[in-house]
């Protein structure tokens, strides 16, 4: 007896009573009846499996028994809509599935099987978040995505890979896939907040914000506490999550480019990141329950534009050329100037632009790490003195001890890699 094949037959039942298990529930939930539960299911996933070993006896099985099965299919869904009305074919199109994975299991891809069994699932329980999702995106942000995907696919690789220019400072791939990849990691944030809104608080707003712009979340919630000075530890704790987002941002955008250089910022961003969540939770204990307004806050508006990919894009050519241009020049100080008046305005720019240039070995590993956390603290300090300017001493006093401990921790995480 093949016990593989046991083993195989095991698996294949297992996923189909799952997927079967799956669909019993949610129609119970709903107080409406399908076709088939988890009997049925793994029935069908046992007809796959079977069909597969018998087509190695008898060519054609599978074909036939597939044909079958949808004539089968296509009835229940025929009685289902002319009693209910209901269009939807989500458990017709599952049962199939189920079916192939008991043909992928028995040709001796299991681990497949295992994982598209596994995906299966979660896209039909995940039913529920997916309409949340779809009520809260509109055709602008539909032409968004399109505009993302052809960014990526269309525009990205025709682009010429080296350098070009009077001083062969600037590379038009590069250029445009640090575009790319800002605006996938803002658009993320743009979804979260759109789908988070109101009900979950400016704390996961923030949060969510932070994937966008932290100065932008410092800004709108900073002119916001000017009118509910009650609610500041509210708002300090929202500012505190986009700039803890932040140091996480910064340090997945190194990984994206430079794995290695990553890791070594890792303690620093990591130390910085993990205070801020602290820092950011005693703000959340401490915070009142309120609704509070984000809808016209400049974090909620689309950043999948054209002319902010351009504008960045444009960003990262002027910072990638200065550096490489000062370098030459002035040595690691011209590269920590650039950072320093980089970090003014933005900081990503800076970091994909550093990892960039120590990745093609243009720049050793020490220099292109002081030079991001330059920019980071730089631009820190320029989001404390915003806080400062909108929303007044109070809540900077709150947001200055929020800087210090995580500030700190970065500074030690530093110390700690160089050491």
């Amino acid at each position: 007896m093949d016990y593989s094949l046991i083993q195989s037959l095991a698996i294949v039942l297992m996923l189909g009573f799952a997927i079967g298990m799956q669909r019993t529930l949610t129609y119970m939930r709903s107080g409406e009846h399908t076709f088939g539960g988890s009997r049925t299911f793994a029935l069908i996933s046992l007809s796959g499996f079977l069909a597969a070993w018998l087509d190695k006896l008898y060519t054609g099985t599978v074909l036939v028994v597939t044909a079958v099965l949808g004539l089968l299919l296509l009835a229940a869904y025929y009685l289902k809509v002319s009693k209910t009305q209901r269009w939807g074919m989500t458990t017709q199109v599952a049962a199939l599935v189920t079916y192939l994975l008991g043909v992928l299991a028995y040709r001796g891809e299991i681990l497949w099987a295992v994982f598209i069994g596994v995906l299966v699932i979660i896209l039909l329980e995940i039913k529920p978040r997916l309409q949340a999702l779809e009520r809260h995106i509109g055709p602008t942000d539909v032409n968004a995505v399109i505009l993302l995907l052809a960014m990526s696919f269309v525009i990205l690789p025709i682009l010429p890979d080296k350098m070009i220019g009077p001083w062969h400072l600037f590379n038009p791939y590069k250029t445009w896939m640090m575009a790319v990849i800002i605006a996938a990691i803002s658009f993320v944030g743009y979804v979260a907040i759109k789908v988070l809104g109101q009900k979950h608080g400016v704390f996961l707003t923030g949060a969510a914000g932070g994937l966008i712009s932290s100065t932008a979340v410092s800004i709108s919630l900073s002119q916001m506490f000017q009118k509910q000075y009650e609610l500041i530890n509210n708002y300090a704790g929202g500012i505190a999550i986009a700039c803890t987002f932040m140091y996480l941002r910064v340090l997945f955008e190194a990984f994206v480019i430079h794995p290695e250089l990553a890791w070594k910022l890792a303690p620093a961003y990591l130390g910085a990141a993990g205070s801020g969540l602290l820092y950011s939770w005693w703000f959340y204990r401490h915070a009142k329950a309120a609704e509070i307004n984000l809808e016209n806050s400049a974090i909620t508006k689309n950043p999948l534009q054209l002319s902010e990919a351009i504008k960045f894009g444009i960003l990262f050519g002027i910072i990638y050329g200065a550096i490489a241009l000062v370098q030459t020049r002035y040595g690691n100080l011209g590269v920590y100037l650039v950072a320093l008046f980089s970090g003014l305005t933005d900081v990503d720019a800076i970091t994909l632009s550093l990892s960039e240039m120590s990745k093609d070995g243009k720049l050793v590993e020490t220099a292109a790490m002081n030079g991001i956390v330059i920019a980071s603290v730089t631009n820190s300090i320029v989001k404390l003195g915003i806080v400062y300017w909108l929303g007044g001493v109070k809540l900077g006093w709150r947001l200055t001890l929020f800087f210090l401990v995580t500030l700190g921790m970065m500074g030690a995480g530093l110390l700690l890699m160089e050491n």
